[in-house]
């Protein structure tokens, strides 16, 4: 990949939409790092809220304990040389984050609007400055509908429980990878029927279909889209 504009005066932001498993995370790293833009990775901060709330025992069910306890959470995304970390009320929790319990669960605490308006403010004020690169399930259309780019990534549900059977720690429960397959394509149906901010591409979207696609291929296809919004934009 290649791209002049990390010197551009003009900044936009990018959208980077998709199911559970579509490479959304490393694709908009790859776009961030090659644009020398600030990479806010929305599904860990997600993640991070429901290992806490597993952790403490706070069911999905429970809204109002979930609310009460979003009050004492700190979330932080720090670049690092491994890639971004995720600090959760001071402790790293990076690794445990992608755990299957995590990966079975997040669905149901992201469907509770208080806290999706929550992180959804949070996500937005991350944005202000332009130059931001975010990932997740409804930033085209919810939390950045003014973003200058907006890709809507996707592959088949097969490719996604391979690529997320990868991702899995060592130390998790045995799962096989029909098994995943099976849980994806519930997630699937969860994130397209929830309420609030359900699973929807943007109508101004591109929509990139990855399954056969190496991530190199897709994060050069992002920063082409990008070259050519900031050239239009410095006109």
């Amino acid at each position: 990949m290649s791209s002049s504009n990390g010197e551009r005066e003009f900044k936009i932001n990018i959208a980077i939409d998709g199911p559970a498993g579509a490479g959304k995370s490393t694709v908009a790293r790859k776009v961030a790092k090659e644009l020398s833009y600030v990479y806010v990775d929305t599904g860990a901060m997600y993640r991070a809220v429901t290992w806490d709330m597993l952790n403490r025992g706070i069911d999905a069910e429970d809204e109002t304990a979930v609310l009460e306890r979003m009050g004492a959470i700190d979330i932080e995304l720090v670049p690092g040389d491994e890639g971004q970390r995720v600090w959760l009320s001071g402790t790293d929790v990076t690794d445990e984050i992608r755990s299957l319990a995590v990966n079975r669960t997040v669905s149901r605490y992201a469907q509770i609007e208080g806290l999706r308006a929550e992180l959804s403010a949070a996500q937005r004020q991350m944005a202000l400055r332009k130059g931001v690169v975010m990932d997740g399930r409804d930033i085209g259309t919810t939390v950045l509908p003014d973003a200058e780019v907006k890709i809507f990534m996707t592959a088949t549900v097969e490719e996604r429980a391979r690529r997320r059977f990868r991702e899995l720690p060592e130390s998790d429960e045995a799962i096989t990878l029909e098994q995943l397959e099976s849980e994806i394509a519930q997630r699937d149906e969860l994130d397209r029927n929830r309420e609030v901010s359900p699973l929807v591409c943007a109508a101004d979207a591109t929509v990139l279909d990855t399954t056969n696609m190496t991530i190199d291929e897709v994060a050069e296809a992002i920063v082409r889209q990008a070259d050519l919004k900031l050239s239009r934009t410095g006109q």
